[in-house]
């Protein structure tokens, strides 16, 4: 089908932000009555403008250069709008605009990729996911605006050097209602969530080459706390006066001996208790996180905190196997929990998944494949940061090896002290 179009270019010079009698030249690009204005990064003195005919009088050497400039831009103009006539192709003034400045149309951009990847995890991971991938993307919008004054920018913009100086603004942003600014491995996890997003980008071919690979994330190894079985054992017989307080020590203690985490518990209904191959009660459920499924034996005190709750108003209302408590109003009343106990630890809920890799599992014998299991990870690896040795246990292990030293040298004294050898 033969398209017919109104072609048209106008130069002419801005006055009303003309400074020091100063204007500068744009040319006007007009199709079928739309119009695009691009900037010639050129200056025309006002008086020496003519607006017959769009051009600067004089045959100053100033003159000629600029003039010779119109004519150049106006040949180039002329043979895009052409190109794209010949291809059959349709002209739009912003699309002639593009070509002229060298731009890719096809490209995107990176808010238009953030915009895409949203889309994309909307309904594919768990909101907690999702959030800190908002954090992330927030962060991301306030360096485009703050440190390179723009609101968006190509994706064949990003580079090595990008990340680089949104790292270095990352170390240096203090976030608000913060003492500090962010950790260290905070700025790491921000610039893995980035690398996740454009990785999708080079996957879908938006991009030509991947500017994250020559980056390599650095963590600094942090100390994960726990509660040890004296602190486990002090906060399970602690007698609590207030409600909210106890039913939040329950939710801790149950997740001591499960291991599943605060948002897994929250779902938790009697379609998630089964019976075992051993015969005993089993929890089955699926970790929102990973989508991985999780068969935990239930433990004696485990056990105990659903037989209390069994019948509970509080349950029969929610139609869950324990209270429903938001995570903030939890993590606010550990702390309270902590000092009516007397923990001087930063309590945490997540410290409960912690505690039951370690002082439950690990330190008790278990192997740490089956503490993998237990938690539902999916590499070994991510268990293998539990896997600390307790001093409790490396203290009971050095006095059992004494005492096997112990053991030989009684052998060896009741033998002929001039005449032994050691076996």
């Amino acid at each position: 089908m033969k398209t017919s179009h109104t072609f048209s270019i106008l130069f002419w010079i801005n006055k009303s932000r003309a400074s020091n009698q100063l204007a500068e030249l744009y040319v006007r690009v007009t199709v079928n009555g739309k119009r695009a204005n691009i900037a010639l990064n050129r200056k025309v003195k006002i008086d020496l403008w003519d607006y017959t005919n769009k051009k600067v009088k004089g045959n100053s050497k100033e003159s000629r250069q600029i003039n010779d400039h119109i004519n150049l831009v106006q040949s180039r103009l002329f043979d895009i709008y052409q190109d794209l006539k010949y291809k059959g192709e349709l002209i739009t003034p912003q699309l002639v605009k593009s070509l002229y400045n060298g731009e890719n149309i096809n490209s995107k951009t990176l808010l238009e990729l953030l915009e895409y990847h949203n889309r994309k995890i909307e309904n594919t991971l768990a909101l907690g996911t999702i959030r800190n991938f908002g954090i992330t993307e927030n962060y991301i919008t306030r360096f485009l605006k703050q440190k390179l004054k723009t609101t968006d920018v190509n994706l064949n913009q990003l580079n090595y050097k990008f990340i680089s100086d949104l790292e270095m603004f990352l170390v240096n942003y203090y976030p608000k209602g913060h003492p500090k600014a962010m950790s260290h491995n905070t700025v790491m996890k921000h610039l893995q969530r980035l690398r996740k997003i454009v990785n999708l980008a080079y996957q879908l071919e938006w991009m030509d080459k991947d500017p994250f690979l020559r980056w390599k994330p650095t963590f600094e190894q942090k100390q994960r706390e726990f509660l040890g079985q004296n602190e486990l054992n002090n906060l399970e017989t602690y007698n609590f006066p207030i409600d909210r307080l106890d039913r939040v020590r329950d939710l801790f203690v149950f997740s001591c001996y499960t291991g599943i985490s605060y948002s897994d518990i929250m779902g938790l209904t009697k379609n998630n208790l089964i019976i075992g191959m051993d015969g005993n009660n089993w929890i089955a459920t699926k970790r929102l996180k990973t989508k991985t499924s999780v068969r935990v034996p239930l433990l004696e005190p485990a056990k105990k905190i659903l037989d209390k709750y069994e019948s509970h108003p509080i349950t029969t209302h929610s139609g869950t196997l324990l209270p429903k408590i938001t995570n903030e109003k939890t993590n606010l009343y550990l702390k309270e929990i902590a000092d009516a106990v007397g923990i001087k630890k930063n309590l945490t809920f997540h410290m409960a998944r912690h505690t039951f890799a370690t002082t439950v599992t690990l330190s008790n014998g278990v192997p740490i494949e089956t503490v993998s299991k237990l938690l539902g990870h999916t590499k070994l690896s991510t268990t293998q940061i539990y896997a600390r040795v307790l001093d409790k246990k490396l203290s009971e292990d050095m006095i059992d090896l004494q005492l096997r030293l112990n053991d030989k040298k009684e052998v060896l004294k009741k033998g002929d002290g001039n005449n032994w050898s050691p076996v």
